[in-house]
C-alpha cells in the first residue's frame, strides 16, 4: 500500500501463514471505510479493490485513467480499482464505501481456468456497475466481518474465487464462451484431499490449501473438486464437520464447546446453526440420539 494512505481508508488485514508456511496477505478481505467530501484519490493497492458504495445517492466527478465523468453513486453501485492503479473521485457530501480487495494472481489463475487467456484476464477500471451477484458476495463478507468470520477462510476462499469469475465474465460476456471440459480430478489426488480434510478438520481450511494438496491451481481445483464429489469444496467440508461433530455428540465424552472446536467450528452456536441446516435438528437432539 502507499505510504500516503488517508486516515479514512484502514490498513489492510494482517499476512496469514500459508500451507507451505509464508505470509501472505487473503484472497478477498473487506472493510467499510469513509469517504470524505471534496477532492479525494483513492490510495493505490497491491490487490483488485471493488467499492460498493453504501446509503444514500451522493453526486461525484471522478476521473479514471484520461476518463472524466459525472454520476450519482447508488447504493449497491460498485467500481473497480485495478491493482496499482487509483480513481480521483470529487463528492458533494461524506459517504461510505464497502471495499472488496481481492488478490490478482487469483484473478489470473481464474482466467486461465476460464481460458481467456493472459490480456483477457486483467481486471479494467470501471465506474458505477449495478450486479445482483456481486452485490451478494459484498454483503455476504460484509456479515460474515461483523460475526467475526463464522464460516472460516474456506468460505472466504470460495467467495474470492466466485468473485473473480463474476468480475472476469461480466468484462467478457460479449466473447464466445469455451466448450472445453474440465480434466477429471484424478482418484488418487481426490482421496489425497479428502484424507487431508478429515485430518485438519479442526483447523482453518483455505481453498489454497486443499489445491496444494491436490496439486491444482485454486481456480483449477474448485470445479474439479466439486465435479467429483457433487458439491463445492466449502460445503463439503462444512458436512464433514457437521458428521464428526454428530458422532462427537452421540458419543457423549466432550461438551457441547469442546465438540465445536474438535470439529473446527467457530464456536458452538456455529456449530448449532450449521447442524440444524445440514441435519435439521440441534445438537442437543443429536446428542439424545442411540441414548
Amino acid at each position: 500500500m502507499s505510504s500516503d494512505r488517508p486516515s479514512c481508508y484502514p490498513t489492510p488485514s494482517s499476512a496469514v501463514p500459508g500451507a507451505d508456511g509464508a505470509s501472505r496477505l487473503p484472497l478477498l478481505d473487506v472493510l467499510t471505510s469513509p469517504v470524505p467530501a471534496g477532492l479525494f484519490p483513492s490510495p493505490v493497492d497491491t490487490r483488485h479493490v471493488l467499492c460498493l458504495h453504501l446509503g444514500e445517492p451522493v453526486p461525484v466527478s471522478y476521473r479514471a485513467g484520461r476518463v472524466e465523468r459525472q454520476g450519482v453513486r447508488l447504493h449497491g453501485q460498485f467500481c473497480v480499482v485495478p491493482a496499482g492503479s487509483s480513481t480521483l473521485w470529487t463528492l458533494s457530501s461524506p459517504a461510505r464505501s464497502l471495499l472488496l480487495r481481492l488478490s490478482p494472481s487469483l484473478v489470473r489463475d481464474t482466467g486461465d481456468a476460464m481460458h481467456l487467456g493472459e490480456r483477457n484476464a486483467e481486471l479494467a477500471p470501471s465506474i458505477h456497475i449495478r450486479d445482483p451477484q456481486i452485490e451478494h458476495i459484498g454483503w455476504m463478507m460484509q456479515a460474515e466481518e461483523r460475526e467475526a468470520y463464522p464460516g472460516g477462510r474456506l468460505f472466504i476462499d470460495s467467495l474470492a474465487s466466485a468473485l473473480a469469475a463474476r468480475l472476469l465474465v461480466l468484462q467478457s460476456r460479449y466473447r464466445q464462451p469455451s466448450t472445453a471440459s474440465p480434466r477429471a480430478l484424478p482418484a488418487w489426488r481426490l482421496k489425497h484431499v479428502i484424507e487431508y480434510i478429515e485430518t485438519n478438520l479442526d483447523q482453518d481450511l483455505t481453498l489454497a490449501e486443499l489445491a496444494a494438496v491436490a496439486g491444482f491451481s485454486v481456480s483449477h481445483f474448485k470445479p474439479l473438486f466439486r465435479h467429483a464429489t457433487g458439491k463445492p469444496a466449502h460445503r463439503f467440508v462444512l458436512e464433514r464437520r457437521v458428521e464428526r461433530a454428530r458422532w462427537l455428540l452421540q458419543e457423549g465424552r466432550h461438551s457441547i464447546t469442546d465438540i465445536a472446536v474438535l470439529a473446527g467450528f467457530a464456536h458452538a452456536s456455529h456449530m448449532a446453526r450449521c447442524m440444524r441446516q445440514v441435519l435439521g435438528v440441534s445438537p442437543s437432539q443429536v446428542a439424545r440420539c442411540d441414548r
